[in-house]
């Protein structure tokens, strides 16, 4: 996997006169296909040995010789996403609260508290496309197992299907509370939903109608999944509980107790099929084994909730989970990994009476305790197992990958010891991060503007104008309408005023000072009584001469008796007069000043 770091390019001098050039850098990739290549090319039967290329040591001439995890079923250990790759935000940020992979693993698509859907490229992590999905915070997202359909459920209740080119299908109402989660069925005939009602619904997909209602949770149902091979349904709730249900008969088969706490997320494994995963509140994961119907594995080492977790899709014993505190941690169900001092537990398959043993604690196999500044909310992998993506509370989608062989100052980033440690080691510095900040915000910027224009969206063109104005057509937007005044409200009268208006009844108010409307006053009469009364001619209406002056239309021509105005600047330049009559450019306002005040403040000291 090729990974390109942005740098800053440029040096002193040049033809701006030695002004410093900055020209941004190359967007960092992760480029899966020479690895596949590489895999393909060298791979036999696993009854062969699986692989005859070059076998992989750490050391940075080995990355042409990188797997991807499909290669190494049996060693899950370099999959563990330990190198973050890429940070991705948008113009306008939102809680992010769902993260799901395209099928093909093209893109990411997030969804936001705001109702939004945005694609993140999946190799180069840049912004494609965002559009208005729902009108508020989106909550669930699922893809069919046919890669055919993709359904959406918001906080309203409100389900909408969408295809692969989001197209959207159709609307339903599910339900009248929030949708916290929902799962297609292994024949994508049907589909499950799970909300604050406390209720489960099954839907018919095709017809897009509630076929069975599950109920028996006392409280909010926070979470569900629908088996990858079976009939079989779990969901976990606010009320400590996680349920299996026989979706033919709507009966609950079993109630399994462990969390202290409300469930926040439960899930299968995809590989085997034999295990169910759940998190809780209670700062703790359980691993289920559904052939037992109890606890195999308690995963521990969170030091405060746990939000979600996920599951490898080529390691069946690899599982990450996220925290409240914003925490990534992978686990490898098979490695303990007992910190020292702590009693080592055995497997409950290991005991004598696996019905009976206690589950075994496991620890995470890495630690990532400040991947996210806030909880993270949701997690997903790529569908080829090599990039794991997080959505968090802190409006920003991180995207992680298994460091290169050879990088060891991976484990010394702010993402591992935070920003403090980091910048202290010298392995971060705080305003060179704030300064790459800035530059992926602005081509997170670029790349959506450049977005809107592929998708030919019609720019907002303000038709109403001043008409009659000369110079002043177009652009400027009138004022919003009064009522009772205006042509509109010749055919539509206003409200009747609740005071009578003296002179109404006897016709119209007479004009002050005895004018008569029928013989309008003569502006070269009043200029001259002004002269003669030795006051100055009125100014102009304000705004009409700004800093660079006011071009007058063609034609334009002035009232008699009002003096000739000045000669108009071209360009708007301010000119002035010499003592010699002739008109010489302005002095340009100089900055100086101001850097003096900003570098009395601090700012500014240092030359870049």
């Amino acid at each position: 996997m090729s990974y390109d770091p942005r740098g800053d390019h440029g040096a002193p001098g040049g033809h701006d006169g030695g002004n410093f050039v900055r020209a941004r850098g190359r967007r960092p990739v992760t480029d899966y296909g020479s690895t596949l290549a590489h895999w393909i090319r060298n791979r036999q039967p696993r009854s062969r040995g699986g692989f005859r290329g070059e076998a992989e040591r750490p050391s940075a001439s080995y990355i042409v010789d990188m797997l991807p995890p499909l290669a190494r079923v049996t060693n899950p250990a370099d999959s563990v996403p330990t190198k973050h790759l890429h940070s991705s935000l948008n113009k306008i940020k939102h809680p992010v609260n769902v993260v799901r992979w395209t099928p093909e693993g093209r893109r990411l698509l997030t969804a936001s508290s705001s109702g939004e859907f945005t694609l993140w490229n999946g190799t180069g992590f840049n912004f494609e496309t965002i559009m208005q999905a729902h009108d508020v915070a989106i909550r669930a997202l699922a893809y069919s197992h046919s890669d055919d359909w993709l359904i959406s459920a918001d906080h309203d209740g409100i389900i909408k299907y969408w295809q692969p080119n989001f197209n959207n299908v159709q609307v339903i109402q599910g339900h009248t509370d929030p949708i916290r989660d929902l799962a297609f069925s292994p024949n994508d005939s049907k589909f499950v939903t799970a909300s604050d009602d406390s209720s489960l619904k099954i839907f018919d997909f095709a017809g897009g109608v509630a076929e069975s209602t599950l109920t028996g949770h006392g409280w909010d149902a926070k979470s569900c999944d629908w088996h990858p091979t079976k009939g079989l349904i779990v969901s976990g709730s606010k009320d400590h509980l996680v349920k299996l249900w026989d979706p033919r008969t709507q009966r609950c088969l079993t109630t399994l107790h462990g969390h202290k706490n409300t469930i926040t997320k439960t899930s299968f494994e995809r590989v085997m099929g034999w295990c169910l995963a759940t998190s809780a509140r209670d700062q703790t994961a359980r691993i289920f084994d559904i052939r037992m119907m109890r606890d195999i594995c308690l995963l521990r080492g969170h030091e405060k909730d746990i939000s979600t977790l996920a599951w490898h899709p080529i390691h069946s014993n690899l599982l990450s989970t996220g925290g409240s505190e914003g925490s990534l941690f992978h686990y490898l169900l098979d490695e303990p990994n007992t910190p020292a001092g702590q009693a080592t537990s055995s497997a409950v398959y290991e005991s004598s009476d696996p019905l009976t043993a206690p589950a075994q604690s496991i620890f995470p196999t890495h630690k990532l305790s400040f991947a996210h500044d806030f909880a993270i909310w949701s997690l997903d992998w790529h569908p080829l197992g090599h990039i794991l993506a997080s959505g968090s509370n802190d409006r920003i989608t991180r995207f992680w990958s298994r460091g290169r062989p050879g990088e060891t100052d991976v484990f010394q980033d702010r993402y591992h010891i935070g920003e403090a440690a980091a910048e202290a080691q010298g392995t971060w510095d705080r305003r060179g991060g704030r300064r790459q900040r800035q530059e992926e915000e602005e081509q997170e910027l670029e790349d959506e503007a450049e977005g809107l224009v592929d998708q030919k969206m019609p720019l907002k063109q303000l038709a109403n104008s001043f008409p009659g104005l000369p110079g002043l057509s177009g652009g400027i937007p009138l004022p919003p309408q009064i009522p009772g005044v205006g042509a509109a409200s010749a055919a539509v009268p206003g409200p009747p005023i609740p005071f009578p208006m003296p002179g109404a009844a006897t016709g119209p108010l007479p004009l002050p000072g005895g004018l008569d409307p029928s013989n309008p006053a003569d502006f070269a009469k009043i200029a001259e009584m002004m002269q003669k009364a030795g006051l100055p001619p009125p100014p102009p209406p304000p705004g009409m001469l700004s800093q660079g002056g006011f071009v007058p239309p063609p034609n334009f021509a002035v009232p008699p008796g009002f003096p000739p105005p000045p000669p108009f600047a071209q360009g708007g330049v301010d000119m002035q007069a010499d003592g010699n009559a002739n008109r010489r450019r302005a002095p340009l306002p100089s900055q100086e000043e101001s850097l003096r005040m900003e570098q009395k403040k601090g700012n500014y000291t240092r030359v870049r």
